[in-house]
């Protein structure tokens, strides 16, 4: 994910993520649920900076963002101690871009980039799997931030595989439009509301897999994918919170964008041509969902 020359203090970027395809295929004993997603960072995200010190302490530009243990980056540093016992400790800086319940991952993006410079600091005594194993015991999805670029992300979003260099190369670089309303939606709902729309009847896992499949085949052999993604969660978000799919729809209608939701939302996104003008796309988003509209442009990483 980073440079294996430890620097102190470190500055380091903290990624959002996307999911651009997300089945959702069963609910687990445990109330998690199985997931198979197609999963890529972007270039946009927040900042962590890193500094040695005697014991854990965090700060953060954003003031309504809470700065104790209940923050994901001081319990991805917790347990860091706790598996492996070091004594060591870092003051850790936050500069927040990424919006909260947003499925855009800030927060777990944020934990995992605190996890691999703890393992700097400390000298490396995880290796890679055994930091993928701490960052899933911190949040479901945040070792999917650990390879550092697109992944298939499976289980709970525990189980995290890189993609082949030749998918990577079809994805990374390519433009991308985030936006968000003014409001959040929160992952448990989400997922609790998609159990009482499935009633026990979820996408079967073989599905799942060979959808998946069809789009790292396109992707490889260089044919369209960006219609074969699909969100499994859209249709609890929708349900409610009307705003999202009627903009989308507009979106589609007048500019021929296949945008779809990130994870749980409320985030959205649109992959973009490379000639395509934001201008006029961004207006449209703010018309309809005001001038509190989130909305930015960056690229897949």
């Amino acid at each position: 994910m980073f440079s294996s020359r430890a620097v102190n203090p470190a500055v380091l970027p903290c990624p959002a993520k996307l999911n651009l395809l997300l089945a959702v295929t069963g609910r687990r004993a445990d109330g998690f649920h199985e997931l198979a997603s197609l999963v890529a960072p972007v270039e946009f995200g927040d900042t962590l900076t890193v500094e040695s010190a005697a014991d854990f302490s965090l700060t953060c530009d954003d003031p309504t963002l809470p700065v104790d243990d209940t923050n994901l980056v001081l319990r991805a540093a917790n347990a860091f101690r706790a598996a492996t016992g070091w004594r060591g400790g870092a003051r850790f800086a936050l500069t927040k871009r990424v919006p909260s319940s947003a499925g855009l991952g800030g927060g777990s993006s944020d934990a995992a980039t605190a996890l691999v410079a703890l393992n700097r600091l400390a000298g490396e005594p995880l290796a890679p799997a055994a930091l993928a194993q701490v960052a899933a015991q911190v949040g479901s999805d945040c070792a999917l931030f650990l390879p550092g670029g697109p992944v298939v992300m499976r289980g709970r979003g525990d189980r995290v595989e890189r993609l082949a260099d030749a998918v990577a190369t079809r994805l990374r670089g390519r433009r991308v439009l985030i936006f968000k309303p003014g409001f959040a939606i929160a992952t448990p709902w989400a997922f609790a509301r998609k159990a009482e729309l499935a009633r026990g009847s979820y996408r079967p896992g073989a599905e799942a897999e060979a959808r998946l499949a069809n789009v790292v085949y396109a992707m490889t052999s260089g044919a369209e994918w960006e219609g074969l993604l699909f969100n499994d969660l859209e249709r609890a978000a929708f349900a409610k919170f009307a705003a999202l799919p009627v903009l989308l729809g507009q979106l589609r209608q007048r500019f021929d964008l296949a945008a779809r939701l990130s994870g749980s939302g409320s985030a959205c996104f649109a992959l973009l041509p490379d000639d395509a003008s934001v201008g006029a796309i961004t207006t449209a988003i703010r018309a309809a969902w005001g001038p509190s509209a989130f909305v930015v442009e960056t690229r897949l990483a």
